[in-house]
């Protein structure tokens, strides 16, 4: 309907309530029994009190509501226009007195009719909000939802579902653990027990869906509850944010399904905004690997620090234009460059540095499959460990105030080509800091959620495919991080630095990858080993069953976060450590006879003692080498025999 035809319509109806109004008061004052006189007087307070109510009603915004979401707000609002207009009524009654003219009419009609006109129009609204918003009935479309927590946000949540014929979900009962809720109704629903019934209640109502509307508690806690979620056979959503019952934005497109994160139970990271302020902002900052989804994630967060200029410098063309879009959108005002370059390529790195002269360097650019880099070692070599020499000498060169280099807890007592050669990444920009004025670091953590190529999204596309979710051992664990909260320390880490500390970010409690994939399946609403088979395939190259954070001889101590920890700088021979650099430089390099992988991985292994390399696979490297040597030697006698011919 419309604005114009709408407001006639409530003013006709209005106009018909408050009439009645003034006659029922009448009614009521004599008590059914109006008196002559009182009759002539009728006309003038239906006319006086009907123009000075509606005139109020119209100015106040009443005729701006949508009465099929009435609520106590606009019961309040009904009180208050009705109130203000007797107020005005009774003002002119007075003057009109005061001037010397007795309609007489008995004050006591203006208090009766000011009641009666507040009950019918509230009626009235609250008659439409029925016929209108009447409730749906459960349908056999319809899942049966058990609602876990009875406050603010479930209520709101129940409300939706209860009044929206559109959703495929239906409350039938809450779940509180406030001992005052337990057994009672709330907005229609019964409060069937606490946390720990609800494997129970589920089975016994047949609950299909259950929904998690604690948008307020602990992460921990909601952990908690979703263990015990697990057990039943209903699948799990969440109401995730505490800022929608705040702002009223409680909806039903807010209710999302329970990820893995919602499942490691960690409290949000408390960040310093101010020290992260001083070395960010209005600074220049090249962030390489920028693409990545480790890289990409620093540029957005950095972004929120005002820098001066941001230099996003990636190999990928595709990545680096997905990043730049986002930024654009996001961040209208950002003075930004996009850089498409290869770490790699020292000249390169020279000119970027020449031409920008960046106050900060993120370097985030790697190889990181573990599986892949066994099988290209040489890559490997080039990417993560001359690419970051390249990068933190031209730092050097350049005076870059600070460098943070994203390591992995795979560089601890390494078992494959990547975690050795981000532990020689680690000791490059250790080497380079007792010797310059930047401040190089390094931040040391473990598997990210969602990152590419990430055991989560290989798991959930295995398990839309109907299976079989493959896990390498039963026993493997891994340290979790979501990609968020890890890019926040390691941006809080850049803050602290002091020069040359490797940080160690708290990645909580380790995780069963076995227990991760059975978890994804049941959140998914299916049942492991029976809906979804778990295969496991054995370990791959490269891999270890526990991952660590330090090594032994780094030890650890705190810092003024208590999520980052600092491990001591490994002692070794700087001048020694850059000749055998050099030595595995030119032999990932050399192109004329290349280098078997396993002398490359020997070669890693005299760089890092701790690289646990098989003694069968060191003997192998030195035979296969040598058989090399001796077939390009036998190659340049025959080049050298032709040429003399």
């Amino acid at each position: 309907m419309k604005y114009s035809k709408r407001i006639m319509l409530l003013l006709a109806v209005d106009s018909f309530i408050v009439l009645c109004s003034v006659f029922i008061s009448y009614l009521l004052r004599f008590e059914a029994r109006i008196p002559e006189p009182f009759w002539d007087s009728m006309p003038y307070a239906m006319g006086g009190v009907w123009l000075v109510t509606c005139a109020v009603f119209y100015f106040s915004n009443l005729y701006r509501r949508v009465w099929k979401y009435a609520s106590v707000g606009e019961l309040v609002l009904i009180i208050r226009t009705t109130t203000v207009a007797l107020g005005v009524n009774l003002i002119l009654y007075a003057a009109v007195r005061a001037s010397g003219m007795d309609i007489g009419i008995p004050l006591s009609v203006f208090l009766l009719s000011w009641m009666t006109t507040t009950i019918g129009i509230a009626g009235s609204r609250l008659l439409w909000r029925i016929v209108r918003g009447s409730q749906v009935k459960i349908q056999p479309h319809h899942k049966k939802a058990l609602i876990v927590g009875a406050g603010d946000a479930g209520t709101l949540v129940a409300k939706e579902l209860k009044h929206f014929p559109d959703t495929t979900l239906y409350p039938v009962a809450f779940i509180d653990d406030d001992p005052a809720k337990l057994y009672m109704e709330v907005g229609g629903l019964p409060v069937v027990g606490t946390r720990r019934d609800i494997p129970a209640v589920v089975k016994r109502l047949g609950i299909d869906t259950i929904v998690l509307a604690l948008p307020s508690a602990a992460k921990s806690d909601t952990a908690n509850v979703i263990k015990i979620c697990k057990k039943t056979s209903a699948s799990i959503k969440i109401l995730p944010r505490v800022s929608d019952v705040i702002h009223g934005n409680v909806s039903i497109s807010t209710i999302r399904d329970v990820n893995v994160e919602d499942l490691l139970g960690r409290d949000p990271v408390a960040v310093d905004l101010k020290g992260i302020a001083e070395y960010v902002t209005n600074k220049t900052v090249l962030i390489t690997g920028a693409g990545g989804s480790i890289g990409s994630e620093l540029s957005r967060q950095i972004a929120g620090f005002q820098p001066e200029k941001m230099l996003l410098l990636g190999h990928g063309e595709n990545s680096i234009y997905a990043i730049e879009n986002e930024l654009k959108r996001k961040h209208p005002n950002l003075a930004y460059e996009t850089v498409i370059a290869d770490v790699q390529d020292r000249q390169r790195m020279v000119e970027v540095f020449d031409r920008y002269r960046p106050a900060v360097v993120f370097h985030a650019a790697a190889h990181k499959h573990v599986p892949l880099m066994e099988r290209n070692p040489a890559e490997a070599i080039k990417n993560n460990v001359i690419g970051t020499k390249n990068v933190a000498q031209c730092a050097n060169l350049f005076g870059v105030e600070r460098f943070v280099l994203i390591s992995t807890d795979k560089a601890v007592n390494p078992t494959s080509v990547m975690g050795t050669t981000k532990r020689i990444a680690e000791m490059i920009v250790q080497s380079l800091n007792r010797r310059s004025t930047t401040k190089f670091v390094a931040v040391r953590f473990g598997n990210v959620l969602g990152s590419r190529g990430s055991v989560i999204p290989i798991f959930k596309q295995q398990i839309r495919e109907g299976g079989p979710v493959t896990v390498t051992h039963p026993e493997m664990v891994r340290y979790f991080m979501t990609i968020p909260e890890a890019v926040q320390l390691v941006i809080q880490a850049g803050a602290i630095a002091e020069g040359g500390e490797t940080f160690v970010l708290d990645m909580g409690e380790p995780v069963k990858i076995a227990k991760l994939a059975h978890d994804l399946i049941r959140l998914s609403g299916l049942e492991p080993d029976r809906d979804i088979k778990v295969e496991y395939t054995g370990m791959r190259p490269g891999e270890k069953l526990y991952e660590e954070l330090l090594t032994a001889e780094e030890g650890t101590a705190g810092t003024t976060h208590d999520r980052i920890f600092i491990g001591k700088p490994a002692v070794f021979s700087v001048k020694e450590f850059m000749a055998k650099l050099e030595k595995l430089e030119r032999a990932a390099f050399n192109n004329y006879m290349p280098v078997e992988p396993e002398h490359l991985k020997a070669m890693l292994k005299d760089l890092v003692p701790t690289y646990q390399l098989a003694a069968s696979d060191l003997e192998e490297a030195k035979n296969r080498q040598k058989a090399a040597e001796a077939v390009v030697n036998r190659l340049k006698l025959e080049v050298a025999l032709g040429a003399e011919k």
